[in-house]
């Protein structure tokens, strides 16, 4: 068995409407390590869980979420959308990784990282997102576990590096590579990637050693790792 955290993409997306309750419920039954989520703030200062910036793609209202309030989205969507403080709450003992969409401001991020501590649970959350938004919630959160997404081959400024000291890199699974790999791992990082739903994509990540994979496909990633799945040196 390898030690490469399963990382659930918004809860068990293929089997339950994604960022719901029911399905972070469902990645963990699963065995997911962690779930990911993505987070929102309302109109009203809530955050809550939503990739969109609007409701139209899940839930057929094609409304802004940052013109609604917390009552509204609970009202339009008959209570499925959760607040953070419900996710955590009923995550509760597991990992997660908060993502950012968009790009939030330090004050939005400084609401994010306070309802995280009202909730305590700062040792089993950490962060994913952007530079901009990885910037707000180090000055959000000296201590915050940070993924810093990056989305190019060519490496993050050692200047941006110092300011927001990611634990990990959050890199879209494409392009992954030996050269990539071993670079961060030389560079004192971990690698995270995201999202490969295929078993020949899976494989070739867990044969460059990568640390973290974020996918929407739990079970086929498990069945690989925990199937007894070695990496070729």
């Amino acid at each position: 068995m390898q030690n490469v955290t399963a990382v659930a993409h918004r809860g068990d997306p293929y089997r339950v409407r994604e960022n719901t309750l029911d399905s972070l419920l469902s990645a963990l039954r699963l065995g997911a390590d962690a779930v990911e989520i993505d987070v929102r703030l309302t109109r009203d200062g809530v955050p809550v869980l939503l990739h969109d910036d609007t409701l139209k793609r899940l839930w057929e209202q094609d409304r802004p979420l940052l013109a609604l309030s917390a009552a509204e989205v609970r009202g339009l969507t008959a209570g499925e959308v959760p607040t953070l403080r419900e996710a955590l709450s009923a995550c509760d003992g597991s990992r997660v990784m908060l993502d950012l969409p968009g790009t939030p401001d330090v004050r939005t991020a400084r609401r994010i990282v306070d309802v995280v501590r009202e909730c305590g649970a700062e040792d089993r959350v950490y962060y994913c997102a952007g530079a901009p938004a990885m910037l707000a919630v180090r000055a959000a959160d000296p201590a915050a576990e940070i993924a810093l997404t990056w989305t190019t081959l060519a490496p993050p400024r050692p200047a941006l590096l110092d300011v927001v000291r990611p634990r990990w890199l959050n890199y879209r699974f494409g392009l992954v590579d030996h050269a990539l790999a071993e670079r961060v791992h030389r560079d004192g990082q971990l690698l995270s990637v995201w999202t490969p739903d295929t078993r020949r994509s899976m494989r070739r990540l867990l044969n460059l050693g990568v640390d973290s994979i974020t996918t929407n496909r739990l079970d086929v990633l498990l069945a690989l790792r925990d199937g007894g799945h070695t990496r070729e040196r």
